[in-house]
């Protein structure tokens, strides 16, 4: 007797998102993630490579040495992202302006966040320093002069998501709305932004990620949850593709980046770091992450063969 695979189909899909200004789309699939013997996913996930502005000086020397010739310079990083590594995406980091840190004026950020986005031809994530405070300024300068680029503006949270909103709403950009692993939180804020007049079509959820050993379960329960109940509930609010911001907090473990000289064993530096961006890459993929923000060159090819394999 012959098996049939059992299926349970979906009328409900996640929305399709429009990225810069060529033909990059995020979501739009009706199925739970590569369940592809259900139904459709029209465009793979996205790979998202990670650019600094305040060249980073405290990095692990493992994930510090592919880059060494393009740390100071976010423009080449950037291009060199796109050209050699294949990079779907370019996830801007404007961390040169926290307050605690060097602080730099909004108007400068914006101006190396116009740099990038006309250096590269894929489009352009453009995060500030998490300051919540000065994000709102950072921000709304960056979509300022990224206009007609349609970058993706974030994190807007509970406290500066009207800045944030309107920002992207008068220069028509992207927004990347950000809570803390929490569905309905999550859906609060989207319908927050909504409120506003911002398009739902036009935002993308960073539920927070938890990296391998530092709450990569919950991630994946939140990204699976809100999965579920965009396909099998029908829920509007939670039909927004899913951001999971992997490589800062993959490298952040202890685990990826204490020498082995130090923890002996825990085997050798120079590829437990990489493994465990690529394990929490991967595992949050399967949960329902449609961009993944990564950092190791290594890392990001293995991830691209887990996307290709995932997708028959």
């Amino acid at each position: 007797m012959a098996f049939e695979m059992p299926k349970e189909t979906s009328e409900s899909k996640i929305r399709e998102v429009t990225l810069g200004t060529g033909d990059v789309k995020v979501g739009g699939e009706n199925i739970l993630p590569f369940y592809l013997f259900e139904g459709e996913m029209p465009n793979r996930p996205l790979i998202a490579v990670e650019v600094y502005d305040d060249n980073p000086q405290e990095w692990s020397p493992v994930v510090a040495e592919p880059l060494k010739d393009v740390l100071a310079d976010p423009v080449a990083w950037a291009k060199k992202a796109q050209d050699e590594w294949g990079a779907d995406l370019i996830a801007l980091r404007l961390k040169s302006t926290d307050p605690k840190g060097d602080d730099k004026p909004a108007e400068e950020a914006a101006q190396t966040a116009k740099a990038v986005a006309e250096a590269v031809s894929i489009p352009v994530i453009v995060y500030g320093s998490e300051d919540v405070d000065k994000d709102g300024d950072v921000l709304k300068a960056a979509a300022v002069a990224t206009e007609g680029k349609n970058v993706v503006l974030g994190p807007a949270n509970e406290d500066n998501y009207k800045t944030v909103g309107a920002a992207a709403l008068g220069y028509k950009q992207t927004v990347a709305a950000k809570t803390p692993i929490d569905v309905n939180l999550a859906k609060q804020l989207n319908i927050l932004l909504s409120n506003l007049g911002v398009d739902v079509g036009n935002i993308l959820v960073d539920p927070t990620t938890g990296a391998l050993g530092y709450g990569l379960e919950y991630t994946y329960s939140v990204m699976e949850r809100f999965k579920i109940a965009a396909l099998r509930q029908d829920d509007s609010m939670t039909q927004m593709p899913l951001i999971a911001d992997v490589g800062v907090e993959a490298w952040k473990a202890k685990e990826a980046k204490a020498p082995a000289a130090d923890e002996p064993a825990w085997g050798d530096e120079n590829k437990r770091g990489v493994l465990w961006e690529i394990l929490t890459a991967s595992s949050l993929l399967v949960a329902g992450a449609d961009v993944v923000i990564m950092r190791h060159p290594d890392a990001i090819k293995t991830v691209r063969k887990v996307i290709d394999s995932l997708m028959g």
